[in-house]
């Protein structure tokens, strides 16, 4: 049988989804996935992989947060030193740098 597409569905849709094909569903980041009936979270990940050919009965994992350094929105706290006011600065030429005309 081949494996759904479970990646960026709710958690209940994706238990109902694999339970109507005959698979079950673990979610290592989620303990106690299948006693939970309203969790919200998306599946951001899954394994095997869409269509992969399982024998019936198989178990497909799940993960709805992203790992260490696998995505997510980034830190959100402000970093400092924060940058100096006043925009973009004009660069100043080199002492020297003057164009100087010689006569041909």
């Amino acid at each position: 049988m081949r494996v759904p597409r479970l990646v960026g569905l709710m958690a209940m849709d994706a238990r109902r989804t694999a339970e109507a094909t005959g698979l079950f569903l673990n979610a290592p980041d989620r303990p106690g996935l299948q006693f939970q009936q309203t969790m919200v979270d998306y599946v951001v990940r899954q394994y095997p992989q869409p269509n992969a050919e399982v024998p019936r009965d198989s178990v497909i994992y799940v993960w709805f947060d992203f790992g260490e350094g696998e995505g997510g929105g980034g830190v959100r706290e402000p970093r400092l030193p924060r940058p100096s006011g006043g925009g973009l600065q004009r660069e100043i030429d080199e002492p020297g740098d003057e164009l100087t005309l010689r006569p041909a």
